[in-house]
């Protein structure tokens, strides 16, 4: 018997309505086996507010636990820069509304070992296993033997001049913590003898900026890879990024945005204002409540085909971020199909990564 796990990228309702972002999809959704996603917000009336943004953008009503397991989630990922957005009960009260409504929560706790935790599903006598990290931690997010946080996988930054020439861009060089990445490969090492499958899912990368993968990025994936992940999925640029097959195993670096709201009404002033200016990046005004740049309107569902207790195939259905912030499916005859292809070719080619896609019907497949 064969199974089917569904993987999407960031999510984030804000409207009170917010069933209607999985109205084009939650059929989709719910027929999957497994259904994994990215929470962004805090689900909780909780908290004092821990950073800058705009309080509005970083958490929701806790109703909306209830209607991400009726749109089919299963286990969602926490470990996001957001988690401690609203302190510690905002954390808390996330974690306990999703799993009161069945949803398995990976990559943040209560403490570490809470934050490193596995989900674990058995499907159609297979077994598959989820951990989660969080590469863009704020200070003091990171969790401890005794605080609240996400499970940490953090990088340090340095710049290099590239030349002698003044005012020349630097190198940019980024290098994951030691102890950070030898704690996950022992959380993935402990964990591959227990399942069949074993996915990774990394909040890490450049937002909104097109094609850039930081180089801690490289590092970390192919440490998950090394240590027996079967497939990394990257979240958090809000943007597709490269794939990379690498021993054979796949590296989604980010499968971009899925029901993430960011009304225009809040862009000014924060970070992406700044990099719209710094990149020259285009925001569609027809966008209201998904004011990201136009690529991000850019998306897929990942849908990994589980058989004999291994993955048997990855295939991307092809999405666009309509102006209400909903994911549609794009079928082969819409020309944003082929959009969202070449895209993620250009991607790859930018990081001369060695993948190849098929065309199967509506569905784009990762040769591997």
């Amino acid at each position: 018997m064969s199974a089917i796990l569904l993987a999407v990228g960031d999510i984030g309702p804000l409207r009170e309505d917010a069933e209607i972002l999985f109205d084009p999809t939650r059929e989709l959704l719910q027929a999957a086996d497994i259904t994994f996603g990215q929470l962004e917000k805090s689900l909780s009336d909780r908290g004092s507010q821990q950073l800058y943004l705009n309080k509005s953008l970083g958490r929701t009503h806790p109703r909306v636990a209830g209607v991400l397991a009726d749109a089919g989630f299963d286990v969602l990922s926490f470990a996001s820069n957001h988690a401690l957005g609203f302190s510690s009960e905002g954390l808390t009260d996330t974690i306990d509304n999703l799993t009161t409504r069945g949803i398995q929560v990976i990559g943040a706790g209560l403490n570490i070992d809470a934050a490193r935790r596995p989900a674990v599903f058995d499907v159609d006598g297979m077994t598959v296993g989820f951990l989660a990290y969080c590469s863009v931690v704020p200070r003091g997010f990171e969790a401890g033997p005794d605080k609240a946080g996400v499970a940490p996988v953090r990088a340090r930054t340095f710049y290099e001049q590239r030349d002698w020439q003044p005012g020349t861009p630097p190198r940019i060089i980024t290098q994951a913590y030691t102890e950070d990445v030898a704690a996950l490969q022992e959380d993935i090492r402990a964990l591959r003898p227990n399942v069949d499958v074993l996915v990774v899912s990394h909040h890490w990368g450049i937002h909104y900026v097109p094609a850039v993968i930081a180089e801690y990025q490289f590092e970390v994936g192919h440490a998950s890879i090394d240590a027996g992940a079967d497939i990394v999925l990257g979240h958090h640029p809000h943007i597709l990024k490269g794939i990379e097959v690498y021993e054979g195993k796949p590296i989604l670096y980010s499968i971009g945005s899925f029901a993430l709201e960011h009304p225009a009404k809040d862009v000014a002033g924060t970070e992406l204002a700044e990099l719209i200016k710094q990149y020259n990046l285009i925001i569609d005004p027809l966008w209201e409540r998904y004011a990201f740049p136009v690529d991000s309107q850019k998306t897929v569902v990942v849908k990994i085909t589980l058989d004999g207790g291994c993955i048997e195939r990855v295939a991307l259905l092809p999405a666009w971020i309509n102006p209400q912030a909903q994911a549609e499916l794009v079928n082969a005859e819409d020309p944003r199909s082929n959009d969202v292809l070449a895209y993620l070719e250009w991607l790859c080619d930018y990081y001369k990564f060695d993948t190849s896609f098929a065309r199967e019907g509506d569905e784009i497949v990762l040769c591997l």
